[in-house]
């Protein structure tokens, strides 16, 4: 008789076993449903700091060409004056900017960031020591470092400032 009664006790837990692991593997499965997460994506807050801070960083790109006129002029104290004015807050507009991008978007913006801040501090020194030929180097750096740091700007901050 306790020996039918373990026989069948064990027949009771094998179905009970049977059946947690189908509850588990069914719950797991449709926990993996396989359907695609949302691609992360940036906030209308973020887009609107952005674009703020953007405004100011192209606005500095827009005083490019009056840059070039006083470097291929040798002019060092407006060279400087340009750099040291409308042109000091890059940096701190590209800080922000930074923040507000996505995780994966960041090493590379805050890569171009640094080069192109070390680009005007070494212009500012060439127009310092009244070095034509680095003055002349820097520029070319200068200039290119606004505009591979332009395009890191996300689509829609490029398209509502109607930069591309």
């Amino acid at each position: 008789m306790a020996a039918q009664m373990v026989s069948s006790l064990r027949a009771l837990l094998k179905r009970l076993a049977l059946v947690a692991l189908v509850g588990v593997l069914t719950f797991g499965l449709s926990a993996c449903s396989g359907s695609q997460a949302k691609p992360p994506s940036l906030s209308a807050e973020d887009i609107a700091v952005i674009e703020r801070q953007a405004e100011g960083f192209l606005a500095a790109r827009d005083r490019l060409p009056e840059l070039a006129t006083l470097v291929g002029d040798r002019d060092w104290t407006f060279t400087r004056n340009l750099l040291r004015g409308p042109m000091q807050e890059v940096g701190r507009q590209m800080s922000y900017i930074n923040q507000r991008l996505l995780p994966a978007d960041r090493p590379e913006a805050e890569k171009l960031a640094a080069q192109l801040k070390q680009s005007m501090a070494q212009l500012d020194e060439a127009a310092r020591l009244q070095d034509g030929e680095q003055l002349r180097k820097s520029y070319i750096k200068v200039a290119s470092g606004f505009g591979r740091y332009a395009q890191i700007l996300p689509e829609q901050v490029q398209a509502d400032l109607k930069q591309t």
